[in-house]
């Protein structure tokens, strides 16, 4: 069953248009680090996941991944509305806005499109969950990044939720590896 509820899991305010703090929050929309690929990542791993708390776990931490694309979509978009072109042109937006005017689109900070070839399903929970944690990790980092960037207070306080999150999702995928480790350790499962 899927239950959408018509609201952001947090507020995405923006104080003003900034298309140069856009540019670089992209980064978590469409770039190799970002929400979709973590959700895509997570969503497809679950399928080979020999608990079901692992599976489940994988599916509830990909659709709240689902939740922070629509949140940095947000954040893009709102920073993107009201700025001039010339703003758009300062902050070296101008060849997005060609493509893609002020819509969201997938693509890291250098205009580079999201690509599958940075996630992995392997089909082996251990490698899988492996790479989960460290993409929680470069998420984090991303977001320590972004907050070191963020001139705006109320994107640093959405940026500031999000990486909370990375790490609470973090200590889950520690918690499930240790899980399958005593579990594999108890008799063989594999």
């Amino acid at each position: 069953m899927w239950i959408y509820q018509k609201h952001l899991q947090y507020p995405a305010r923006v104080d003003r248009p900034n298309p140069q703090l856009a540019k670089v929050i992209i980064a978590q929309y469409g770039g190799p680090d970002g929400e979709l690929g973590a959700s895509l990542r997570y969503l497809t791993q679950r399928y080979t996941m020999t608990m079901p708390e692992a599976r489940g776990a994988l599916t509830d931490i990909g659709t709240e991944e689902l939740a922070h694309m629509e949140i940095m979509g947000t954040l893009v978009y709102n920073l993107l509305k009201g700025a001039s072109l010339e703003q758009i042109k300062e902050a070296g937006m101008d060849g997005y806005y060609t493509n893609h005017g002020r819509g969201v689109f997938y693509v890291d900070p250098n205009g580079i499109p999201w690509s599958a070839s940075g996630i992995q399903c392997k089909g082996d929970p251990i490698a899988d969950l492996t790479e989960d944690l460290d993409a929680e990790e470069k998420a984090r980092a991303t977001y320590d990044y972004l907050l070191n960037l963020s001139d705006d207070a109320g994107v640093t306080d959405t940026l500031r939720f999000l990486r909370a999150r990375e790490v609470v999702h973090f200590q889950r995928f520690g918690e499930l590896l240790q899980l399958l480790y005593d579990k594999k350790n108890s008799k063989s499962v594999w």
